[in-house]
């Protein structure tokens, strides 16, 4: 709704608003943790669990009593009504997370006959049974020994094999794809299976409607239930997964074996390089699995499980799986900026330096060795996500991660800093992610063309082959470069110059029609747009351009009466604006900050917009859990515990000093 005619009407807050901000960061700063940072829940996508479950299961491995009690717990805890399990645990009915969960309570000793399992199994059989799941389920149903190869289109390791400069090699695909589907090329190249038992073929009875040694497994190659197929295949993959199966019915054992052998070296590679924790979860299950194959009890699956316990999280809903090892650097970096957006940041000396320790000590000190020959962007100087360990910086970790450490060290005498050499390598280091379209993406420069999309084959996921460039990580990086460009001169200065004005060209190309920037990390166009308008004020854009106040006038039509703003996940999906239920605080706290910066912080609209907030504390600082506001790859909702007390500190804190500065 439109509230440019409202927001006139509306007062401005009272004057507790300092009280609500002290409240707030006391609150959050109890949540500190002793190595400094802060980091929370960061779970939702529904795969996570079961696969690790499963890996456990193949291994042999076992699962704590109460570790199996907290992993049912929260499996059951996100169960639909019509006993489905989503993608992610606000989700509707998915049969790839269905069928893993449905396997992994029986694994974890659920009783078949309770009415959860079978709410779950009639779901299954009412919408395609276990073979409509989508090509990870599948996949992963195959290492389960509850599915077969047959049924599989390959996943050939010979590809690993392929001239690195034929645009369809596997190191053109976004690094997380290219990490999980080098071990899955391993492993369907030695068709790894766990055993068979009697349970195992009890599973088998209740997530297919006819015997299984009935079925015709390759008929259901490309059959994807309408539950999982956000992206039909393509003609082109079908092509290409018909020669696929061409060639796994006439393939060299000798080309095989010395593809097995180098995809084996990269899976070695990646754990060594971050210490078996890998790029994400599901890639440290997966290279689990391929040390168990290769050698049951050796180091690397000893290593691998106790990485592995890194991602699993003990919360108030149960034990699960996070996402990544741990949101330790990107909260830390977010919370410190918040905090002096409150300009009460001389209260909070302590945890403002000890925040800064955790950041130093988190910066990646060097460059890991051969990354050409690995296909590795270089690494000195960037932060990663979680910490220095997980080995992988990203572009706009490594720009939130510069700009707190400035805004501690301008402001407290902190000993040791971070030499100015690195400073000076993470300023490089953004530099040289920077894309041909001025744009930055995520872990690397984009390596393959659009084009590869038509090759994704997860059904579920979209954009999930290439590394884009992205509104959120440019504008990210531009804020950076921006803050620190006065610090260099000479070619260097130069350098900060050109990429914060392509840049900018890239943040103008993205803006849609309607002043909306589409985000892609989190929910969605209220996070996007809040990142579209800072990006082109750090870049040098006033208040009143034509591309802010477009911006701002397409979040003032979205304004609830209520003062907030509320908008779904499936904004994410349908890759258009969705009203939430209700008004959500995170997205509230987002449209208010990108007001702000287009000269709107003492109007109407965001007096009510503040309101909203602040009415919405609880009496102990805290805000209240509402929906899962994190997405990647446009279907898989996240969680981003500290989300919810972060961003409305430092709107709040952003909201009193325009209108501090207006009286």
């Amino acid at each position: 709704m439109n509230t440019h005619a409202l927001s006139s009407v509306a007062a401005r807050p009272a004057p507790e608003l300092s009280t609500v901000m002290e409240r707030g960061l006391d609150f959050f700063v109890s949540l500190q943790e002793e190595s400094g940072c802060w980091m929370g829940d960061y779970s939702g996508p529904m795969f996570l669990l079961p696969m690790y479950i499963g890996a456990c299961h193949i291994a042999g491995r076992d699962i704590p009593p109460a570790d199996r009690a907290g992993f049912t717990r929260y499996i059951l805890g996100v169960q639909n009504p019509d006993g489905s399990i989503g993608l992610h645990a606000e989700d509707t009915g998915c049969m790839f997370t269905t069928v893993l969960c449905y396997a992994s309570l029986r694994i974890l000793g659920a009783d078949r006959d309770m009415a959860e399992m079978t709410g779950m199994r009639r779901w299954i059989m009412e919408n395609g049974t276990a073979l409509g799941a989508a090509s990870w389920g599948k996949f992963f149903l195959c290492l389960l020994n509850l599915y077969p190869y047959a049924g599989l289109n390959p996943l050939l390791p010979e590809l690993w094999s392929l001239p690195a400069i034929l645009p369809v090699h596997p190191s053109r695909l976004w690094c997380h794809a290219r990490q999980v589907y080098l071990p899955m090329a391993y492993l369907y190249g030695i068709k790894a299976k766990g055993p068979e038992n009697s349970l195992i073929r009890e599973i088998r009875r209740d997530i297919y409607d006819r015997d299984y040694d009935a079925i015709d497994f390759p008929r259901y190659r490309n059959y994807v239930a309408p539950t999982d197929n956000y992206r039909p295949y393509s003609a082109l993959l079908n092509i290409v997964n018909g020669i696929q199966v061409f060639y796994e019915n006439h393939y060299s054992a000798r080309l095989r074996e010395r593809s097995l052998a180098e995809v084996y070296r990269h899976i070695l590679y990646e754990d060594t390089a971050t210490k078996y924790i890998d790029i994400g979860p599901v890639n440290s299950v997966l290279n689990t699995l391929v040390h168990h194959f290769e050698e049951p009890r050796g180091y690397g699956v000893t290593q691998s499980f106790k990485a592995l316990e890194t991602y699993l999280f003990n919360g108030h809903d149960g034990k699960k799986m996070n996402g990544y090892n741990s949101t330790a650097l990107w909260d830390t970096a977010f919370a410190v900026q918040a905090l002096f957006s409150t300009g009460l940041d001389a209260n909070y000396r302590g945890a403002l330096e000890r925040a800064y320790g955790f950041i130093r000590d988190n910066q990646i000190l060097e460059d890991v060795p051969e990354r050409g020959k690995y296909y590795r962007h270089r690494c000195r100087g960037g932060w990663p996500f979680s910490n220095r360990d997980h080995g992988w910086p990203i572009t706009d970790c490594t720009a939130e991660g510069l700009k707190a450490e400035a805004l501690i060290r301008n402001a407290l005498p902190v000993r040791p800093a971070v030499p100015s050499g690195l400073r000076e390598d993470a300023v490089r280091l953004i530099l040289s992610f920077q894309n041909r379209d001025g744009g930055w993406a995520t872990y690397e420069k984009q390596r393959g063309g659009k084009w590869l999309e038509l090759l994704n084959p997860s059904s579920v996921f979209g954009e999930i082959m290439v590394d884009y460039s992205y509104v959120e990580c440019s504008s990210s990086c531009i804020q950076a470069l921006a803050r620190v460009r006065s610090d260099y001169g000479g070619a260097l200065g130069k350098q900060i110059d050109r990429a914060i004005d392509r840049g900018a060209a890239f943040l103008k190309r993205m803006q849609r029609s309607d002043g909306s920037f589409e985000g892609s990390w989190a929910v969605c166009f209220t996070y996007g747009t809040w990142f579209g308008v800072w990006g082109l004020r750090a870049a040098g854009l006033p208040a009143g351009a034509p591309e802010i106040q477009r911006a701002c006038s397409f979040l003032l039509s979205h304004q609830r009466r209520d003062g907030g703003w509320g908008e779904h996940f499936l904004s994410c999906k349908e890759r258009r604006w969705i009203d939430h239920d209700e008004g959500q605080v995170v997205n509230t706290s987002w449209a208010l900050m990108a007001l702000i910066a287009g000269g709107m912080g003492t109007s109407g609209a965001a007096h009510r917009g503040a309101r909203f907030i602040m009415d919405r504390q609880m009496d102990n600082g805290d805000w209240d859990r509402e929906s899962l506001v994190g997405v990647f790859n446009k279907t898989a909702l996240i969680n981003y515990e500290h989300y919810r007390r972060y961003f409305p500190l430092w709107a709040l804190g952003l909201y009193n000093a325009a209108n501090r500065t207006q009286s």
